[in-house]
């Protein structure tokens, strides 16, 4: 589209004064020098300029830059994670230049280097730790008590995951290598926002210093969803053997989106069998010898990690213990089920008549079951404690014969040990 330009008006200096009525032939015959009269000069050709150019007349004195959108500007409302775009540099056009300095422009390649500089720091400090948020925590190891206190303080600065501009924010623990709902620890939801506070502490039992030596706690925050799946915001990753025993140290990090790592599945592949050992779970067992009652009292106190035997990725465990050379029926025993649980905790003791002279050529033997109604129940895992033992189970049962009228506790990782030729057992 074009717009047209009237031509102008002609002016009074090129009209021509007719000649008057009244002036006598006297006049005309005594100025016979008079300039000749001009004639009129015809109209100019119209200008032709696009719309463009008309709106863009004294209202944008440099070049036309495009005008970018709102959203650009704001991250978080765009369904991928993306950087804020460049500030828009505006190009000054050189009218006059003396040596090498442009009239109020800059010297050359001075601003226009410290320009770039300052895009590129813009760029790199808004990374994906800026919009997903960061979370603080903090983790204390009680070796004595084989327990891992992970006390999740808060977060700043969440991902907008819901379309109010909000979130319901948890987090998930868990541990790696062999992460399953086993070893998996959440918080609370909360509703609607973007900065949560906490302020809840979850504890892993049974966690030994081999396992700070090896372990890596990783602490996932998810929006949950009610009519669909829970969304993930983010992730930190935190190498146990960096924490040391009794130090309650604080973490504060960004969160990141670490897709499955590679190395990490390798290491899985790699260790292979203290893999699937570690997954059967482990076993907080207590022994004493009461040398008023003539007695040995064993506690089953609680599992930790137990595998899942059940569809629901559950288990319903109980504890079965066998005193060998068989006693008939005196000699066994079993827990109350704990239902839908990977982390039963039972706080139940039982009694064996045995003098100690006795109780020196036995065996306990303990074993974990998953109880299933109506079909042969599945063996999660078991333990040995005896003269015949070796290593912590060997050192268990020593601690417990020297040290008369003292309650020993420890902890024991489940194997095959135990395991009957049939699922069910007597």
């Amino acid at each position: 589209m074009s717009v047209s330009k009237p031509p102008p008006p002609p002016s009074n200096s090129h009209l021509a004064i007719p000649p008057s009525s009244t002036s006598t032939p006297s006049s005309s015959a005594t100025s016979p020098s008079a300039t000749p009269h001009p004639t009129a000069l015809p109209p100019p050709s119209p200008v032709k300029i696009s719309m463009q150019e008309h709106f863009a007349i004294n209202v944008c004195p440099g070049p036309i830059l495009p005008i970018p959108q709102i959203s650009d500007f704001f991250p978080r409302f765009h369904d991928y994670p993306c950087t804020p775009p460049p500030p828009r540099e505006k190009k000054i056009l050189k009218e006059e230049t003396f040596n090498g300095e442009t009239v109020g422009g800059y010297k050359d390649g001075e601003r226009r280097e410290s320009h770039d500089g300052d895009r590129e720091e813009t760029v790199d400090s808004d990374d994906e730790d800026t919009y997903l948020g960061t979370l603080e925590f903090n983790l204390l190891f009680d070796q004595e008590n084989n327990c891992l206190h992970c006390t999740i303080h808060k977060a700043k600065g969440l991902k907008a995951m819901d379309s109010n501009g909000l979130a319901d924010p948890y987090v998930k623990l868990h541990l790696l290598p062999g992460a399953s709902k086993a070893n998996k620890l959440r918080t609370k939801t909360l509703k609607n926002t973007l900065n949560p506070v906490w302020n809840e502490t979850l504890v892993y039992h049974g966690i030994t210093a081999a396992d700070m030596t090896t372990k890596t706690l990783r602490l996932c925050v998810c929006d949950m969803d009610r009519l669909g799946r829970n969304e993930f915001i983010g992730e930190v990753r935190v190498a146990l053997k960096k924490l040391r025993e009794g130090e309650n140290k604080r973490y504060n990090m960004g969160l990141e989106r670490i897709a499955q790592n590679k190395e990490a599945n390798n290491q899985l592949v790699e260790q292979g069998a203290p893999v699937a050992e570690e997954e059967r779970g482990r076993i907080l067992v207590s022994l004493c010898y009461n040398t008023e009652k003539g007695c040995l009292l064993v506690g089953i106190i609680r599992c930790a990690h137990l595998a899942a035997m059940d569809s629901n990725g559950y288990s319903d465990p109980f504890v079965k213990i066998i005193l060998q050379p068989d006693m008939g029926k005196k000699s066994k025993y079993k827990t109350t089920v704990k239902k839908k649980t990977l982390n039963p905790e039972f706080n139940e003791e039982f009694s064996y008549d045995v003098t100690l002279d006795q109780l020196a050529k036995k065996t306990l033997e303990i074993s974990v079951w998953d109880y299933d109604l109506g079909m042969s129940n599945d063996f999660i895992g078991g333990v040995e404690l005896g003269i015949n033992a070796s290593g912590q189970r060997l050192k268990h049962w020593f601690e417990c014969l020297k040290n008369k009228g003292k309650k020993v506790e420890h902890w024991h990782t489940l194997t095959q040990q135990g395991a009957p030729s049939s699922d069910k057992p007597d």
